[in-house]
């Protein structure tokens, strides 16, 4: 399902990385946000393609809890 996220525990500390390049799916999810035009984002990283961002997105949407926050006490 996740063919680019490849994780090695001798690299970026075992984070999940981007087709083993020491680029890491959290990076991507934050440069995601910081350029919102992905011609920006693909000159500022230009070995990622768009399927590692769609699987970086994927991956980071599969890996969260879909848990219900109270907030009203805050």
């Amino acid at each position: 399902m996740f063919d680019r996220i490849t994780r090695n525990a001798k690299q970026m500390n075992g984070q999940p990385c981007i087709r083993g390049m020491r680029l890491t799916v959290r990076r991507v999810v934050a440069a995601v946000a910081a350029y919102p035009d992905r011609r920006d984002l693909y000159r500022n990283y230009p070995d990622l393609e768009e399927d590692d961002v769609r699987q970086a997105l994927e991956f980071a949407s599969a890996n969260l809890a879909d848990e219900v926050w109270d907030v009203s006490a805050a």
